[in-house]
């Protein structure tokens, strides 16, 4: 699992060059400020808000590049650039699969952080 959600190659680059008990910090708060991340993605959509939407998804997605959660970022990506859709049930589904995509990337991080 952690090799289909975390770019291997990557995450050890990380480790080397900030040190593998920084890469144990930086997971630890990624993690906690992720949901956020997510919960403020949601948020804009119902408020219609584009601007904090794009800025939501763009910090998720840069965050997820630092560990190489290479499915996560790539959708966050897609909805950084995408920005709102008309149809709002289509952005509804975009989340959830996000929200999905980072359940998965989040668990093969703590695996990679309980090795």
């Amino acid at each position: 699992m952690t090799e289909n959600q975390i770019d291997l190659t990557v995450y050890s680059e990380l480790q080397e060059t900030t040190g593998p008990d920084f890469v144990l910090e930086l997971v630890d708060t990624f993690l906690e400020e992720a949901p956020g991340m997510l919960t403020d993605l949601r948020v804009a959509r119902a408020d219609d808000d584009a601007e904090k939407f794009r800025q939501a998804a763009h910090s998720l997605k840069s965050n997820a590049n630092i560990f190489g959660a290479v499915a996560l970022a790539a959708q966050a990506r897609a909805l950084e650039l995408e920005g709102l859709d008309g149809d709002p049930a289509r952005d509804e589904a975009a989340l959830t699969e996000l929200e999905a995509t980072f359940a998965s990337a989040a668990a093969a991080l703590k695996a990679l952080r309980n090795d």
